[in-house]
């Protein structure tokens, strides 16, 4: 069975409150592992923004995946909970990993078509609005 992790994250403590929980974002991937046939290699989870660099368990995510050759694939709910920032989507491509976005229902990997690549852009640069915007206001 090919290996995956589970990436989770929330931006604050009342966003979990108000029912964005880790949880339920967990089952999720976990009911999409078991339909896929993926192994849960390990978990990580944030609750803190990702407007900047820098969250613990995202880092440490990428440190694993380092270590850990054997383990390509990533599972995460959409692009918005995996990062909103450049650098971060950068790291990530970085490692040669394929990224699920579970529902977005898309699969990325070095091997993407363009089309769905530039859809995945897209998504990125609207959740980085979305922070930018709430800068503003």
């Amino acid at each position: 069975m090919p290996q995956a992790v589970l990436y989770t994250r929330v931006s604050s403590r009342e966003q979990q409150q108000e029912g964005f929980s880790l949880e339920a974002q967990s089952r999720t991937l976990r009911d999409y592992a078991a339909r896929g046939g993926y192994t849960i290699a390990a978990t990580f989870q944030d609750v803190e923004t990702a407007k900047t660099t820098g969250r613990e368990a995202f880092s440490e995510m990428g440190a694993w995946l380092k270590r850990n050759q054997p383990c390509r694939v990533v599972l995460v709910e959409k692009t918005d909970r995996l990062y909103r920032d450049f650098s971060d989507a950068v790291t990530i491509e970085k490692l040669d990993v394929e990224v699920h976005l579970v529902k977005d229902g898309t699969v990325l990997s070095r091997d993407s078509k363009s089309q769905d690549k530039l859809i995945h852009g897209i998504h990125l640069v609207m959740a980085k609005s979305y922070i930018d915007n709430l800068r503003e206001e």
